[in-house]
């Protein structure tokens, strides 16, 4: 018996708990995109599998439905694997460890994977039933969303005979999706050298942060661990002479962090334990509302030799961390409230050669974004590093005339009372590349309630699971 086998739907949260025991991080699809392939297999069912992982699934419109257009849906198969620092989970080969309390699923110690492994088992009791009345379907699952929209950008869809794409990828019920932000990852990297100095060295750790996903979180104004590591060097270095060893943070481009350490090399600690100490009084005053829980603090280690980078080499990595452009920078004239261009310095990782910065960028408009990653480029080459940009994806353009959307509203409405709320957001998703690819493609992305996706804290509501499911098979009984 699974953890979830009491849980309704049962066949929707059968196919979530198979699928939450597979390994399915970006870039560790191959396994779960096999289960995929395997499943249509065993029921006889048209698939394609390619080169990437990507898989395509066809089923025939149930009896009396052979006349009805057919409907696409998609998710994507890789989920944000993150762990807390205790977790002994190696969630590139083990699966998650599920729990229950009342209402709401998660995974113990890392997240749950919700995006989007629910829309994969969505799609999959859809492909298995018999008893659903439904148009013909085009089920498609993606690799590497998370990272790039990879799987979207390079899937062919030109034996695909949909349009209209029902995109299973949104985290809040009751809202339809009709428009997102494009964007594109940049990695920046700024080369130092080092040399052996003595000293003694401590570790400087800015954590406690709430951290979430860099589209549908950035406008809340929460810490960003990296950012404030950057702003601590910058008032560090007017109170005393340091050194950077070593600096990490960050877990995924598009997560905003929760927790930098920093490891620094000093001759007499006094002055950046005083440094660290204000430091933590200003931070917790700052973000008492937005991340209560922040703190800045230092542990102090034993004195010694050890291969530090140069002076000259530290003012250029606190300069560039703590200079670069991060968050919100600008909202749409059009939808109040709506964020129109960001970025978000998700990772920071050191070497012996030099620092590597991983950023998320976003923008409503292409000629935005641009200038973003322009910016990024430019401050970094000012202090002698070099960057690149990849995995640029497109937006969604809002469509006003949408006979999905509006009936997929209709629908919702006689089933609640109530109308849907129609929004566009600042999140990436693949609809872009389905446009491109079927230009006259139908859109609307929906999706179950989660909270705190891309984070440990990640939850899912079981009834929301059951209502959304709901709403989508009455959707396909009367589209």
């Amino acid at each position: 018996m699974g953890i979830l086998s009491s849980l309704s739907p049962r066949e929707v949260f059968g196919f979530f708990e198979e699928i939450c025991a597979i390994p399915h991080g970006s870039g560790n699809t191959k396994q779960i995109s096999r289960y995929l392939a395997e499943f249509a297999k065993k029921r006889s069912l048209k698939y394609r599998q390619d080169e990437l992982g990507n898989v395509i699934i066809w089923k025939k419109a149930s009896q009396g439905y052979e006349d009805r257009e057919p409907i696409m849906l998609q998710g994507h198969m890789d989920m944000v694997s993150v762990k807390k620092p205790q977790s002994t989970i190696n969630m590139e080969k083990e699966g998650l460890r599920l729990a229950v309390e009342g209402d709401t699923l998660f995974a113990r110690e890392t997240s749950l994977g919700g995006d989007d492994g629910i829309a994969l088992a969505y799609e999959l009791a859809l492909l298995d039933t018999d008893t659903l009345p439904h148009p013909p379907l085009e089920c498609v699952f993606t690799v590497d969303e998370e990272i790039g929209l990879l799987g979207a950008q390079a899937i062919d869809l030109s034996d695909c005979l949909s349009q209209r794409l029902i995109n299973l990828d949104s985290e809040e019920e009751g809202i339809f999706l009709a428009g997102c932000a494009g964007g594109m990852r940049v990695d920046c990297h700024l080369p130092w050298q080092r040399e052996e100095v003595q000293g003694i060295c401590c570790t400087v750790r800015i954590g406690g942060l709430l951290g979430g996903h860099s589209g549908a979180e950035i406008h809340r104004g929460r810490a960003n661990s990296n950012v404030l590591a950057g702003r601590f060097l910058l008032y560090a270095k007017e109170k005393v002479t340091l050194r950077l060893v070593d600096i990490e943070g960050g877990l995924a481009d598009n997560a905003i962090p929760r927790e930098t350490a920093m490891k620094l090399l000093v001759a007499d600690p006094f002055g950046l334990v005083q440094a660290a100490e204000e430091f933590d009084r200003m931070l917790k005053l700052e973000y008492a509302a937005k991340d209560p829980g922040i703190f800045c603090c230092l542990e102090q280690h034993e004195p010694g030799s050890c291969f530090a980078v140069t002076r000259e080499d530290t003012l250029k990595v606190a300069t560039l961390i703590g200079c670069l452009p991060n968050g919100v920078q600008s909202y749409s004239g059009e939808i109040e409230g709506l964020v129109e261009s960001s970025l978000n310095m998700g990772l920071l990782n050191s070497s012996k050669v030099g620092l590597s910065l991983g950023f998320s960028l976003r923008s409503s408009f292409e000629s935005a974004k641009n200038g973003l990653k322009q910016q990024l480029f430019a401050l970094t080459e000012s202090l002698g590093g070099s960057s690149q940009a990849t995995g640029d994806y497109p937006g969604w353009a809002y469509r006003k005339d949408s006979p999905l959307r509006e009936k997929m509203a209709e629908v919702y409405e006689k089933m609640y009372g109530r109308q849907p709320e129609i929004q566009a957001i600042h999140a990436g998703l693949e609809c872009g590349f389905f446009q491109e690819k079927i230009p006259q493609l139908d859109c609307v992305s929906i999706g179950p309630d989660m909270k705190d996706i891309h984070t440990t804290e990640e939850t899912m509501s079981i009834s929301s699971v059951c209502r959304t499911w709901e709403f989508l098979c009455q959707v396909l009984r009367e589209v």
